[in-house]
């Protein structure tokens, strides 16, 4: 599973404030555009302008999402027992990343190749990705007890697969921007992608490619739309369409591969013929963005209790998998049949959402910056001084 404050609500700062305002780029987002910088007369001194100020709506975004990915995360050991878990979890996998993807794209807009950009970049997506693909590859060597379990940045594990996804897709941002039709492109490459089971998993190319439609679509939001998506007329059409989709998914659950939601493999791989693959990726793109639009319509725009944890989430997406992997290797799901039950499911969710909104609070994240955040000025140049 930290970001730079949105621009539909944003003072502006001078260069100076810039340069020593907290950093915020993580996982889910990436900065926003740059706001116009004050410029100071040299014979005038101005009051120093204030720091950026967060945008609540995105952060209780953020913060929703995972709760949402936790609590998927941890319907996976238990739900085969249950139609309506299977198709609770169909639903809540159809949108949840996509979300994440579209909010993160629409927060690299301002992306380049400049050097402040780049170092950002390296230390809030790369070094995360090694630090934490190591450490996943440890721990289920040791925990797991797969003692031949290799250690590989080539192959990433359980849910690291979003860094390095972030990491190409944010570095192709440019490409995206000078094209005249980015989004068509980019559901031709998915589409491609569904067909071609030489990908391979190196680098979860497979998932980089067939959600890239979803970070390209973030590309091209602006902030209207976000306001219209927030309309109430919006919010209204998107009971209706969640009371179908939920329907249509219990209707389908026995029957339905996981596969089409993970995004992992081609439609060969999965034993369909390959003209299925483009087809189910404009359905699922589709179907994903309905849903996308009815989450964004219901998530509250004023600061809520949680608002100050959507700062912490690349902590609680990157840390809760330890302990879904822990309670595996534990043989907990196992030894607990009644987890299976709807009681059980019941409690599973409650803990996962009460762990992962823990693991999203200030003090972890202060306690997890040298991973997630560090400071690596003694790795780059020093940006020349403006004259």
């Amino acid at each position: 599973m930290s970001k730079a404050p949105s621009e539909i609500q944003r003072a502006p700062i001078t260069p100076k404030s810039r340069e020593s305002e907290p950093r915020h780029e993580q996982i889910l987002t990436a900065p926003g555009a740059p706001s116009s910088a004050a410029k100071a007369s040299p014979a005038r001194t101005e009051a120093p302008a204030p720091a950026k100020s967060r945008d609540a709506y995105f952060d209780n975004v953020k913060y929703l999402a995972i709760v949402l990915v936790a609590v998927a995360h941890s319907w996976e050991p238990v739900m085969d027992g249950s139609r309506a878990a299977r198709a609770l979890y169909m639903v809540v996998y159809m949108f949840h990343m996509p979300a994440f993807i579209l909010v993160s794209g629409y927060f690299s807009r301002s992306f380049n190749m400049s050097a402040p950009k780049v170092k950002r970049l390296v230390t809030g997506v790369v070094v995360p990705y090694v630090l934490f693909e190591t450490a996943y590859s440890l721990f289920k060597r040791y925990a797991g007890g797969e003692h031949d379990a290799s250690i590989t940045l080539l192959d990433p594990f359980f849910l690291t697969w979003f860094l390095i996804a972030l990491f190409i897709w944010r570095v192709t941002t440019p490409i995206w921007q000078s094209l005249r039709h980015p989004l068509p492109v980019a559901l031709l490459i998915a589409a491609l992608a569904s067909v071609s089971p030489g990908i391979g998993d190196d680098l979860d190319l497979q998932r980089v490619c067939q959600l890239l439609p979803f970070f390209v679509l973030g590309l091209l939001m602006k902030p209207e739309h976000f306001q219209l998506v927030r309309r109430r007329e919006v919010r209204l059409l998107s009971l209706p369409l969640l009371a179908g989709a939920l329907a249509f998914a219990y209707w389908v659950a026995p029957h339905m591969q996981l596969g089409w939601f993970y995004r992992s493999n081609s439609a060969q791989e999965m034993d369909f013929q390959w003209w299925t693959g483009p087809v189910m990726t404009l359905a699922m793109f589709g179907c994903a963005l309905l849903l996308t639009i009815s989450f964004l319509a219901w998530v509250p725009r004023r600061h809520m209790w949680f608002t100050v944890l959507g700062a912490g989430t690349i902590c609680g997406y990157l840390l809760h998998g330890f302990l879904i992997k822990g309670a595996g290797y534990y043989g907990l799901f196992d030894r607990y049949e009644w987890l299976s039950g709807p009681v059980g499911l019941v409690v599973v969710s409650l803990v996962a959402a009460v762990a992962v909104t823990a693991l999203c609070t200030p003090p972890v994240r202060r306690a997890l910056r040298f991973a997630t955040e560090p400071d690596m000025n003694w790795a780059f140049r020093k940006s020349p001084a403006k004259r």
